[in-house]
C-alpha cells in the first residue's frame, strides 16, 4: 500500500485539527472552506487537491506547491489566502447534493485513507448552518480525543 495519494478535496485547519471536505464538482467544497475561513476561524491548507501522506500512523495533508495558499471562489476567481503548510485530518466531510440526503440521526461512520480510519459525516454544504455543524462535530472529536488521553 502506498504511503501517499492525491484527493479531490479541500482541507482547512482549526489549530492542529484538519477537516477534509470531499464531494463532486459543484457540491460546495471551496464555498464551505471559504465560509469556515471567513466566519469560523479556520485556516486554508489546500483547495481542490490535497496531497495526503501517512507519517508514523497518522495522516498529514497539504497543498501541492503550485496551489498553496490559493482558494477558488466561484464568481470571483483564484484568491490568495494565508495558509497552514500541513495538518492532520481528523474529520472527513462527505458533501452531498441536497439536504434530504443527510440522515437526521446518523450512525457513527469512518472513512479509510491510506489505511487509517477517520470519522466521516455527510453534509449539505449549501445549508446556512453547514459551517456551524462542522465546528460542532469537530468540538465533539476534540472532546473524545481529550477523554481518551485521560
Amino acid at each position: 500500500m502506498s504511503d501517499n495519494c492525491l484527493l479531490h478535496a479541500s482541507l482547512v485547519a482549526f489549530d492542529d485539527y484538519g477537516v477534509l471536505l470531499q464531494g463532486k464538482s459543484g457540491y460546495g467544497k471551496s464555498d464551505l472552506a471559504l465560509r469556515l475561513i471567513e466566519n469560523k476561524g479556520a485556516v486554508l491548507v489546500a483547495d481542490d487537491v490535497v496531497f495526503m501522506e501517512k507519517k508514523e500512523q497518522k495522516l498529514s495533508g497539504k497543498a501541492p506547491q503550485n496551489i498553496a495558499g490559493k482558494l477558488e471562489i466561484r464568481g470571483v476567481g483564484i484568491v490568495d489566502y494565508p495558509y497552514k503548510k500541513e495538518v492532520e485530518p481528523v474529520l472527513n466531510i462527505n458533501l452531498v447534493n441536497s439536504a434530504d440526503k443527510v440522515e437526521r440521526m446518523p450512525k457513527e461512520r469512518t472513512t479509510c485513507i491510506l489505511g487509517l480510519e477517520i470519522p466521516q459525516i455527510d453534509l449539505y454544504a449549501k445549508e446556512n448552518s453547514a459551517p456551524d455543524k462542522v465546528v460542532a462535530v469537530l468540538r465533539c472529536i476534540k472532546k473524545q480525543q481529550r477523554e481518551r488521553r485521560l
